[in-house]
């Protein structure tokens, strides 16, 4: 049992201390096993399907890693949300933005998910959440029809944090065109004339 429970917490450990039943199954531990700890005060049901371990904090974005392992850990932290990960925006998105494989698209309260595939280039870690890179992350917000002022800011933030490098920024201009290149390119425009 105590391998058990030590797959489990390497699991929760990497996620802040949260973790889905389907991981908990993964992991070896069986739905009675899963009710009764958590009926011991040993795991913390969140919502239905995530849990977390009671030693553990709340952890900052705790609401983004739930609506991640609710949506089955397929989920990509995009969009608003990326940004607020990245720590490059202030504002609190009305709605926590995924994008999730177009076979995963089930409507979800507070939710909004985005349709897409994304490589493994445009996909990278932070807090223990997938999260798009932040070049795709500025091509979805532009994409979505967010404010360029969002996008001009969120630009010079990353440039001046050294979160992104301009050639990454430069690159996926020429890949996407169209209004992408043209707002990226304004941005760096204007960041160069700071």
């Amino acid at each position: 049992m105590t391998s058990i429970h030590s797959r489990l917490y390497q699991i929760a450990e990497q996620q802040g201390g949260y973790f889905s039943a389907g991981q908990a199954r993964q992991a070896g531990l069986s739905r009675a096993l899963l009710t009764y700890h958590t009926r011991q005060g040993r795991f913390l049901r969140i919502r239905r399907g995530v849990y977390r371990l009671a030693e553990f904090p709340e952890m900052p974005h705790a609401d983004l890693m739930v609506a991640w392992l609710a949506t089955g850990g397929r989920a990509v932290v995009s969009h608003e949300s990326a940004l607020l990960l990245y720590g490059l925006t202030d504002l609190l998105p009305a709605e926590i933005h995924l994008t999730v494989p177009r076979t995963a698209s089930r409507r979800r309260a507070g939710v909004r998910l985005h349709t897409a595939r994304l490589s493994e280039e445009e996909v990278t870690f932070r807090h223990g959440l997938a999260v798009t890179t932040l070049p795709r992350t500025i091509v979805d917000l532009i994409r979505s029809g967010v404010a360029e002022e969002w996008v001009y800011q969120a630009v010079r933030q990353a440039l001046e944090r050294g979160l992104v490098s301009e050639a990454a920024l430069q690159e996926e201009a020429r890949r996407r065109g169209g209004q992408v290149a043209a707002t990226i390119y304004s941005a760096l425009e204007r960041y160069h004339a700071l």
